[in-house]
């Protein structure tokens, strides 16, 4: 008989005949541990946690990074000059003498000079610790000296944003201790919707990646950016395929925060009542090894880019299956499937037979007529 797809019967035997890139399929039963082993495999590496909360630019300075330098010395000053000045009355008046010098850039050894104590180590330290080792190293021949250091310029500390953003751009640090929604503002925010953006953040060698909307629902994911740190902002619409006996076939997209399998069902208007088997509802699926239980993964073989050929199997007759629905995941590229049941074929296949044999009937009676 016509069919849009499998039965229940040959996609249960799928496990023992079937091969998919040289990997066997696995029909898997959904019950509530399997469901919550893929909800945890599928949680998503948070920024708070991957990332850490950072520390604001300034705090430590960089190569590259312009400081202003000034210093004060008691009076009477004997290394940066006189102090002494005269009042209306002709006495003299006593000031502290403050002595800001040219604007000094950390050079690639890290370090700067100072007049009459030499070079001094800037990178890797904080303002009020370069200060504090100025201040020392005048002792003795400065009266009471003191140092302020300004962080006036951080050319070497960037970020790069890139991606779906109204402009792609390195954006400096400051001491404010810029987030992620804060350089995302300055780009210009996203070109596309935000429930459809992903946020994957580059530093050093650890990548974490994150949906935008989740990162605007959660302060604790809004960390601060450091410095060579690139943000890129991806467009991806993910969406999953609906087949069979359900309320349309169709490709449906979901947002980047995820989909689970009582929400795709809703979005299709449910099962068709008239030729579904609530029995048969199955999502294909290629499935990441971390995800399966460890007694299947040992006997399945990996398809060329290290993924499972799954299909899971949901009973959807029994009551407690519409709770699991509820944090069972939809995957990108799924395709859910929901084969016909059994009494459907019967009725095509008695349909046809009537469709056949009615007309000859009928033209058969009327000639006895």
């Amino acid at each position: 008989m016509p069919a849009t797809g499998p039965s229940t019967g040959r996609i249960k035997k799928a496990e023992d005949s079937s091969v998919v890139d040289n990997a066997n399929i696995k029909v898997i039963d959904v019950t509530d541990a399997i469901a919550r082993d893929i909800l945890a495999s599928s949680r998503p590496f948070l920024f708070s946690e991957n990332l850490g909360e950072g520390r604001p630019v300034g705090s430590m300075i960089g190569q590259g990074d312009v400081l202003d330098v000034s210093i004060w010395e008691a009076p009477p000053a004997t290394l940066f000059g006189t102090s002494g000045s005269e009042s209306r009355l002709g006495a003299p008046l006593s000031l502290a003498r403050n002595n800001s010098l040219p604007e000094q850039m950390v050079d690639s050894e890290g370090q700067i000079v100072i007049p009459f104590i030499g070079r001094v180590q800037a990178a890797g330290r904080t303002p009020q610790e370069i200060a504090r080792t100025i201040t020392t190293r005048l002792n003795g021949i400065a009266h009471q000296p003191q140092a302020i250091v300004r962080l006036s310029n951080n050319a070497a500390a960037n970020v790069t944003v890139v991606g779906e953003v109204a402009k792609s751009t390195r954006v400096p640090l400051t001491s404010r201790g810029e987030r992620v929604l804060d350089i995302l503002a300055e780009a210009g925010g996203v070109r596309e919707p935000v429930g459809k953006m992903t946020i994957q953040i580059t530093r050093g060698m650890k990548v974490a990646s994150l949906p935008l909307e989740m990162v605007i629902r959660d302060p604790r994911q809004n960390v601060r950016l450091q410095p060579d740190d690139v943000m890129t902002l991806l467009y991806q619409p993910y969406s999953f395929t609906a087949l069979g006996a359900v309320g349309k076939n169709e490709q449906l997209p979901f947002e980047a925060t995820g989909l689970t399998l009582a929400e795709a069902l809703g979005r299709l208007s449910g099962l068709q009542d008239s030729r579904s088997n609530a029995k048969g509802v199955f999502i294909f699926r290629f499935e990441s090894p971390e995800a399966v239980n460890p007694t299947i993964r040992a006997s399945a073989r990996l398809t060329p880019d290290g993924k499972i050929p799954v299909i899971y199997r949901i009973n959807m007759r029994d009551p407690s299956t519409l709770f699991i629905a509820q944090s069972f995941p939809i995957r990108d590229k799924d395709v859910l499937y929901v084969s016909n049941a059994p009494l459907a074929d019967i009725q095509k296949f008695v349909s046809v037979i009537f469709s056949t044999f009615l007309p000859i009937a009928t033209t058969a009676t009327a000639f006895r007529q």
